[in-house]
């Protein structure tokens, strides 16, 4: 069995340049997610959590320390392999969803698929059935203007889970929609985590979202300051 932690954070900081004063984002932080969690980086706003989950994606870089995917040192990786990391193995799901406009939400979830050459019948295939998962599938030929917000973060999910990755970096998904439509994205995720093994890491303050954790890693000043495994 492979004990490897899908992410490791070893002893990481963060420090900006602010003009001539240095903020510290991310302070000696660590931890290790493990395949198939659904967990959540939580506290206020400032607290590192996006900061934390960009390290990961490797859309950031650590001041100092170690980030880990798959066992990967992502600072030993150039551009390139950076680039197919977070193309084949990272999913990303933004607040604001960051589809492309003048594309269809099949064409969104596609994208990824297309930069991965896969031919064209194979890959609308599979971004029609993972449409169909999250409950998209009629909607496919709409753009985002046409869709209410709550069905734009739907594709984004596709398009986020599409290229099977092995881990969903979430930020403040349930940020800019209303109540029912954030329980209706949580069950989603926490179904996609359920029946497909999909692993799920949060930032967040939505006490929703930390409710159906079963993870709660607590930021504060760019600190760890408690890591609670929930039952």
């Amino acid at each position: 069995m492979n004990n490897t932690p899908l992410v490791q954070l070893e002893n990481v900081s963060r420090i900006y340049q602010q003009g001539k004063v240095q903020v510290a984002a991310v302070t000696e932080f660590s931890f290790r997610v493990q395949a198939g969690e659904f967990s959540v980086l939580c506290g206020p706003s400032g607290s590192g959590k996006t900061t934390i989950l960009n390290l990961i994606g490797a859309l950031d870089e650590p001041s100092q320390g170690k980030v880990r995917l798959e066992g990967r040192d992502l600072a030993e990786l150039g551009r390139s392999a950076l680039a197919r990391l977070r193309r084949d193995r990272i999913g990303f799901v933004f607040q604001s969803y960051n589809l492309n406009p003048v594309l269809t939400a099949c064409e969104n979830a596609e994208f990824v698929l297309a930069l991965q050459n896969i031919p064209h019948a194979p890959r609308r295939q599979r971004v029609m059935a993972v449409l169909a998962e999250v409950g998209m599938a009629e909607l496919a030929d709409r753009r985002p203007d046409e869709l209410s917000g709550g069905q734009q973060q739907r594709v984004a999910i596709a398009r986020a889970i599409v290229s099977r990755p092995a881990i969903v970096l979430a930020d403040e998904p349930t940020a800019n929609v209303d109540s029912a439509t954030a329980d209706a994205i949580l069950d989603l995720m926490e179904r996609l985590n359920r029946e497909q093994g999909i692993t799920f890491l949060f930032s967040t303050h939505d006490q929703r979202v930390m409710d159906r954790a079963h993870r709660l890693i607590h930021l504060r000043d760019g600190r760890l300051e408690r890591d609670e495994v929930r039952g």
